[in-house]
């Protein structure tokens, strides 16, 4: 993999889809995960401004020190770049008590917090005319769908997802990305627990790269193997809505 010439194409790509929509700059929002410690440096190295924001709610200390720590760095390195802190928390309970009981579960709670970052961002950008930058790479954004609709897919642009977390890891490394974000576990950090995405996809990110690789037979696979490829398979069918185009119902001409 030639990282140093796919980090330059990627910086050349956002620039000039920047120039040509007429937009003034970036705004990333930051984790403490690889993936948007990437995606910001990438927006930053661009050399437009770049708005990076911090959107805790109930989060982990350690997810908040690493995302603080990416900023402070990026800051240091790049002076077209801006940052801001938008505590959610007591916006994100707002909203889960102003619900019904009944509609309170895990999951749609979860989804609800990257649905409110993303209006967050979305207000960053409309004020200052940028353009979102989503962090998705390749296996969540084509393979399992690991996203949520409407909240962390809902982006203007992604410059990350033709990468495979491996190679996010490496374009990570070569740009001198902070080694605590480097190695920490893959989180969403939804849950407002420690779950990992592996915990959550019940495979790793390397499994799942091969398994979206694969375009073999299952007789010489090991357990495992055959494992991991039904769980890649099942979470692609079952994420088809969020990859797929929204459906339009067409009317027929003859009812018009």
């Amino acid at each position: 993999m030639k990282t140093i010439q796919i980090i330059d194409h990627i910086v050349r790509w956002l620039t000039e889809y920047a120039v040509q929509n007429k937009t003034n700059g970036f705004v990333v929002g930051i984790s403490g995960g690889i993936d948007s410690a990437l995606t910001s440096t990438l927006c930053a190295k661009t050399g437009l401004p770049t708005a990076v924001v911090s959107m805790p709610i109930h989060q982990a200390i350690s997810e908040e020190k690493r995302a603080l720590a990416h900023i402070e760095w990026l800051k240091n390195k790049f002076e077209n770049v801006a940052d801001f802190e938008v505590d959610l928390t007591t916006t994100f309970d707002t909203f889960k008590n102003s619900l019904p009981k009944s509609t309170r579960d895990q999951l749609s709670m979860a989804n609800s917090r990257a649905r409110i970052r993303m209006t967050t961002l979305y207000a960053f950008a409309g004020n200052m005319h940028y353009l979102v930058a989503g962090t998705g790479n390749k296996v969540e954004d084509f393979g399992v769908g690991f996203y949520t609709k409407y909240g962390d897919g809902g982006v203007d642009l992604s410059p990350i997802a033709d990468l495979m977390k491996s190679e996010v890891r490496l374009c990570s490394k070569a740009l001198g990305i902070n080694s605590d974000i480097l190695l920490a576990k893959p989180t969403d950090g939804l849950w407002g627990d420690d779950r990992s995405d592996e915990d959550q996809l019940g495979a790793s990110y390397d499994e799942l790269e091969w398994a979206m690789e694969f375009n073999g037979n299952n007789v010489s696979l090991s357990d495992r193997e055959k494992e991991v490829l039904a769980i890649y398979r099942h979470l692609n069918q079952a994420n088809q809505h969020k990859m797929l185009e929204i459906p339009v119902c067409k009317i027929p001409s003859s009812l018009k």
